[in-house]
């Protein structure tokens, strides 16, 4: 996959480490310098260009005709919304990511700007601070800008229904995705076959009320 990153401040950095990390084909953009310098002796050459990520012929020259993704992750919600706009509209890549900074511009965030996924970080953390508060098993790690899906973690217990039962023989809500199963230091792809055990953590893609239903499998 092909991912092209707009800002090379922590977020971008992170980012582009993970995906490098994960044998995907990486460009990040970055606009200063000392960042530049600093990222440039972290990564191959070529992968970090200095740069306006808002100039279309910059990301041209980035090869975005030939991106999978375009993740706009820096400080600017004025510029991720150029970005995402530009990625979308002029160059029709496929997936757009963006970075919220100022939760009074969410509603921004939208398909109409070319985003496909807004991250709110605000909101994130406060979704983290609730369910803490709360000692709850399930954790939203991202809320989806549109609609009412979120992807969430859930540790399983002891006497969860699901705990040593294999994948085929739960009634998993059909308004969900499990997209993967952290055991230990190992990360499983979720199989009809695949038993499930205690301290299992589960990532799944689900609407509000499959959390629900989801929570009184595992939880």
């Amino acid at each position: 996959m092909k991912v092209i990153i707009i800002g090379g401040g922590q977020v971008g950095a992170y980012l582009a480490s993970l995906l490098y990390s994960n044998g995907h084909e990486i460009k990040v953009i970055e606009h200063r310098e000392n960042i530049f310098n600093k990222l440039e002796t972290e990564f191959p050459e070529g992968t970090i260009l200095l740069g306006n990520g808002s100039d279309p012929e910059m990301l041209e020259a980035a090869g975005i005709d030939s991106a999978d993704v375009v993740a706009a992750v820096t400080g600017a919600d004025e510029i991720n919304l150029v970005v995402s706009t530009l990625a979308k509209m002029e160059f029709g890549v496929s997936r757009v990511v963006a970075r919220v900074n100022n939760p009074k511009n969410t509603w921004l965030f939208n398909s109409g700007m070319g985003v496909d996924v807004g991250v709110n970080q605000a909101e994130l953390m406060a979704h983290f601070a609730v369910e803490e508060m709360n000692l709850e098993d399930m954790f939203t790690l991202l809320k989806l800008s549109r609609g009412d899906y979120s992807i969430v973690q859930i540790k399983v217990q002891q006497n969860a229904k699901a705990t040593n039962k294999l994948l085929k023989d739960l009634l998993i809500p059909k308004k969900t995705v499990l997209i993967a199963i952290t055991r230990e230091d190992s990360t499983l792809i979720p199989k009809g076959d695949t038993q499930i055990l205690v301290d299992d953590d589960i990532l799944a893609l689900a609407d509000e009320n499959s959390r629900i239903e989801l929570k009184e499998i595992f939880g």
